[in-house]
């Protein structure tokens, strides 16, 4: 083909075969140096060694989220990757599953529940994503799990009358606070899309078309599009929740307003295209991102923001870039612009420049505002998830998830 200036780069040979040697640089970093053969996954330092060696928490998100990047190496065929999965979900049903009282521990350690057995919507989205991939690729705990923990987040954490889940509880079930999430239920809508590819079962569909109704359609649209992060037990804004800086950072956060952009788009496409409002709301979720989070001067999408547009964390982490560059790339299949495109390329060019670590292998985690690598928010380099489907979601069709592009294309 002849390539100009104009050729989108998802169009151009070299750009997908670049995005396909990141992809495995990735799985080749964290494949055998994350396994811990005590259970589980190590979180890694900056070269690569593990963070704790010697009975490491283990947090929920971080195990399923291995689980789903080698449920997806499994599917492209790349060896070493299904003993992996294997090894995750076996550590999910016997050790993170409370068999008591029933759910999945947010974290634990060598001698069981650790952070006093607390049990967040959060670490159960994980758990149905990694139950749905692993379904994919054939695993025999798949079915048993996803049933299990469907039941948990229907009978425990579902919010029938507002169309989202609670938050947090107890190891009895007994509840911590009042307070509800947008981060939970973004991640249960993304979980709640894979377990209907991987069962066809068309109420997952719809729990996830009310929860985008909630958070996006009528919280964002009432916000001119920024993403509320916090709510009351009413699910009224909390403008002035102080949070803590990791999970729950105060304000805004652009990098949820571009993760949401995608997660819209893929939802109408999976939903047969019937909800008018939602490809809509992608593009000014995205265009709210690039405006009012995108540092102009060093780039890079800002942390979080205040309610007033201004920098509250001005430091730039590695997965706002990558749900940037999804967010573009389905963008760019369903609204096709010079807009789009430019911000596709844009994005990588500061990941390539700035987060993809050539010396020690992955990507930096975290950047100040000026760019040099830091460690105030994240130690090390703990996660595959973003960085991975950053690189694999530009490949494939943008109808759904990664896993059904790959199955439906074929490679």
């Amino acid at each position: 083909m002849s390539i100009t200036p104009a050729t989108p780069w998802l169009a151009r040979p070299g750009h997908r075969q670049w995005l396909r040697d990141r992809a495995e640089a990735l799985f080749a970093f964290f494949a055998n140096r994350a396994f811990n053969p005590a259970g589980g996954f190590h979180e890694l330092t900056g070269t690569g060694e593990p963070i704790q060696p010697d009975n490491p928490v283990r947090g929920i998100h971080g195990t399923a989220r291995m689980v789903h990047c080698f449920a997806i190496g499994s599917l492209l065929g790349r060896p070493g990757s299904q003993p992996i999965v294997d090894h995750g979900m076996r550590y999910l049903w016997n050790v993170h599953r409370d068999a008591r009282h029933g759910g999945y521990f947010w974290a634990v350690d060598d001698n069981g529940a650790a952070d006093n057995g607390r049990k967040q919507a959060y670490g159960h989205a994980f758990a149905l994503l990694a139950a749905s991939s692993a379904k994919l690729v054939g695993h025999p705990l798949a079915d048993q799990m996803i049933a299990d923990v469907t039941e948990v987040i229907e009978t425990r954490y579902w919010d029938e009358a507002n169309g989202a889940v609670n938050e947090q509880f107890n190891a009895d079930w007994s509840p911590i606070s009042d307070y509800h999430g947008q981060n939970s239920n973004m991640h249960m809508t993304e979980a709640l899309m894979a377990a209907f590819e991987a069962t066809g079962e068309q109420g997952y569909l719809d729990k996830a078309e009310r929860i985008a109704d909630l958070i996006i359609r009528r919280k964002a649209g009432e916000n001119g599009f920024r993403v509320a992060e916090h709510f009351d037990a009413d699910w009224q804004v909390d403008k002035a929740y102080e949070g803590d800086e990791m999970f729950r950072p105060p304000g805004t956060t652009p990098g949820h307003w571009v993760e949401w952009a995608r997660l819209v788009l893929q939802l109408w496409a999976l939903g047969g295209r019937k909800h008018a409002w939602m490809p809509d709301a992608a593009e000014a979720l995205f265009r709210q991102a690039v405006s009012i989070g995108w540092d102009e001067r060093n780039g890079g999408f800002f942390y979080n923001l205040d309610w007033a547009d201004t920098p509250d964390i001005p430091h730039k982490l590695w997965w706002p870039m990558a749900e940037g560059v999804g967010a573009a790339a389905f963008l760019i299949a369903h609204r096709p612009s010079d807009f789009h495109e430019s911000w596709y390329r844009r994005i990588w060019d500061v990941i390539a420049r700035h987060h993809i670590d050539e010396r020690n292998g992955a990507w930096h985690e975290q950047l100040t505002a000026d760019m040099q690598p830091a460690t105030t928010l994240f130690k090390g380099k703990g996660d595959i998830y973003h960085a991975l489907q950053a690189c694999l979601i530009p490949l494939y069709p943008a109808e759904g998830s990664v896993t059904r592009g790959i199955i439906t294309a074929g490679a």
